[in-house]
């Protein structure tokens, strides 16, 4: 059951938070239009194209910009009440400090869930949309469920089923037509990896027409196959960690497995999901002793700041202990939870402090 004073502190916290969470998103989408417009103009990717990535993109940066918003936007709530003396007249009351700390924690749960099935439901989806889109409107590539991608090699059409981490490929098919638009030769092969100059194909298998009716087959175990595509061309279809949900990483990894590739890059984003929620609560509960010490001090400006750097402490801990960790082999769990049990740990101690002082 919620209170008066649970539903007091979650609508100065929840408003706030939606508050920063806009201006953030909307910062977002002017650095993502930014770089869109580098591709302005060429083929079909015009102002409709442009708008509609932009667009599909927002549902990837409110999901990655939620914690720090969670962190500035529960320092601005309790502030509003600290500044308006009510968290003062809460104290005189006899409201302890780890009873405001629980309804700020309670409004955090609900956001955090929130936010969590963004990422695992309408991410997935706007992060395809608007990669297949841009694609498309390219020309450079279309990539379809169940045909894979579509590229085009001078007088030749190729057709790849995946593009694994280290950028080679798996289920290739290469159709290659004559001046006139006839088809001449189709390969198939299992397995291509780049060797700086050229692609090595794996388990070949050619058909040649002869004439209107006659083909030739062959078997290779191994072909080279010369193209000016290269593997920055079929990096942009390699698979982002970031825009699958947690099932479709537990089957891609397994898929990667199987295939002999590094998968600690997915398992780290696998963790980071899942502990995405407890993050952003860690983000709320660190908030809550920069309000509480010297309630009547410093200004709005002043906790803001305070905010806002402690989000880009975490932000940078975040990023730089996980991949480091993939780095010196940590095991990918502890890399994606050990910055919020650091958090965690500096909060309490803060936390404590701030009860000390009151």
């Amino acid at each position: 059951m919620l209170t008066l004073l649970d539903r007091l502190i979650a609508r100065h916290v929840i408003y706030s938070t939606l508050l920063v969470l806009n201006v953030l998103v909307a910062l977002a989408v002017f650095i993502t239009l930014i770089n869109g417009l580098k591709d302005y103009g060429r083929a079909s990717f015009g102002a409709y194209a442009l708008i509609k990535f932009v667009l599909l993109k927002q549902p990837q940066q409110v999901y990655d910009l939620s914690p720090i918003a969670a962190l500035i936007g529960t320092i601005m709530g309790l502030s509003t009440l600290a500044l308006n003396s009510e968290l003062t007249a809460m104290r005189a009351a006899g409201v302890s400090v780890a009873r405001i700390v629980v309804a700020t924690m309670k409004i955090g749960v609900v956001f955090a869930t929130v936010i969590f099935l963004v990422g695992e439901y309408v991410v997935p989806v706007a992060e395809n949309l608007a990669q297949t889109g841009r694609a498309k409107a390219l020309a450079t590539a279309l990539q379809q469920k169940g045909t894979g991608i579509w590229l085009r090699s001078g007088s030749s059409f190729v057709n790849i089923g995946e593009v694994l981490p280290d950028l080679s490929l798996l289920r290739m098919n290469i159709y290659v037509f004559d001046k006139h638009s006839h088809l001449r030769m189709q390969t198939a092969a299992n397995h291509a990896r780049y060797d700086g100059e050229k692609w090595r194909l794996d388990g070949v298998n050619e058909s040649i027409l002869v004439g209107k009716e006659a083909v030739q087959t062959r078997h290779l175990p191994e072909e080279d196959w010369h193209t000016a595509l290269t593997p920055d061309v079929v990096s942009v279809f390699a698979v982002d960690p970031n825009s699958l949900s947690l099932q479709q990483l537990h089957y891609y990894i397994g898929h990667l497995e199987r295939n002999n590739q590094d998968t600690r890059n997915f398992q780290l984003v696998f963790w980071q999901k899942i502990f995405m929620p407890l993050a952003t609560l860690v983000m709320m509960l660190i908030a809550t002793p920069f309000v509480f010490r010297q309630i009547r001090s410093g200004g709005m400006s002043y906790r803001v700041f305070i905010g806002i750097t402690m989000g880009l402490i975490f932000v940078v801990l975040d990023q730089s202990l996980g991949y480091f960790g993939v780095l010196y082999a940590l095991p990918p769990v502890a890399g994606a939870l050990l910055p919020i049990v650091i958090f965690f740990v500096l909060a309490l101690y803060l936390l404590r402090r701030a009860a000390r002082g009151l």
